[in-house]
């Protein structure tokens, strides 16, 4: 379960690198019903905003100017010394992608690719914390990476991070999945998982890992419908996961990735 407290190694802020910011954000407007607020100053053609759900931000959104770079998501994660991350990521033998910069008062950030080339990256709040909605209907649930080295993504995680982790088998076969808490809290604050996969179900990155975000609707096949007709396409699904809820696994018109989630309801008691 993900929060807004936003303890250290949670995920607290996500953003999504779009070649076409107002296609962008009439594709998630309409798939997700999320509004968009573009940059103080300007019309939807600026080069990025944020998502609102409820009037709550969910995510952010901006032009996706780096060379050669697919559109995706990008996960951040708090700390408590963006500066002390990097180091710890350089130990690890990950690589920095952004060195740690200032963004105001609002906090301090940089972008990281693990030994793999899975790209996330850290928040170190100031006056912001992170989203303003999370664990509800279009907003994010769970985080995910698909890696071609689970053992190795554990140690390089582990010590990142300090997060904890617990494998489960997948029925009929599906190999491992592995949990992911952060670092001193309990299971039930479970926040994501990771699986490993070979390098030829990667394709999206080119054989490389890469992070996605989950996201809670009402309606998994609803929603479906939604990414198809507005131009977006289904990787996988809905499926139903005993224990979960039913998901699908999407692609928007860029062919950035996320997951829609339904959850299960709780049992009656």
């Amino acid at each position: 379960m993900i929060t807004t407290d936003f303890a250290p190694g949670t995920p607290c802020w996500l953003d999504l690198g779009a070649p076409d910011v107002p296609a962008a954000a009439a594709f998630y407007r309409a798939t997700l019903g999320w509004e968009y607020e573009p940059m103080s100053g300007g019309g939807e053609d600026m080069e990025g905003g944020m998502f609102r759900k409820d009037g709550e931000i969910v995510a952010g959104l901006g032009k996706l100017t780096e060379q050669g770079a697919r559109p995706a998501w990008m996960i951040y994660y708090t700390v408590t010394d963006a500066d002390a991350t990097t180091e710890a990521v350089e130990r690890a033998g990950g690589t920095v992608r952004v060195p740690p910069r200032d963004l105001g008062e609002w906090g301090r950030m940089a972008q990281y690719s693990d030994p793999l080339g899975g790209q996330f990256a850290a928040w170190q709040p100031g006056t912001d914390t992170g989203v303003g909605r999370v664990g509800a209907p279009g907003s994010l649930s769970w985080t995910e990476l698909y890696t071609t080295d689970a053992k190795g993504a554990q140690e390089f995680y582990g010590t990142v991070f300090g997060w904890q982790f617990s494998d489960m088998e997948l029925p009929g076969g599906g190999g491992t999945y592995t949990l992911i808490t952060p670092a001193g809290l309990p299971p039930e604050r479970m926040q994501g998982g990771l699986m490993e996969l070979p390098a030829e179900h990667l394709a999206l990155a080119d054989g490389r890992p890469y992070w996605h975000p989950v996201f809670d609707v009402v309606d998994c096949d609803a929603t479906v419908a939604q990414v198809t007709g507005h131009g977006g396409s289904v990787q996988m699904g809905p499926d139903d996961a005993p224990g979960v809820g039913r998901l699908a696994v999407c692609l928007d018109p860029s062919r950035a990735d996320f997951v829609v989630l339904t959850p299960e309801a709780p049992a009656s008691k």
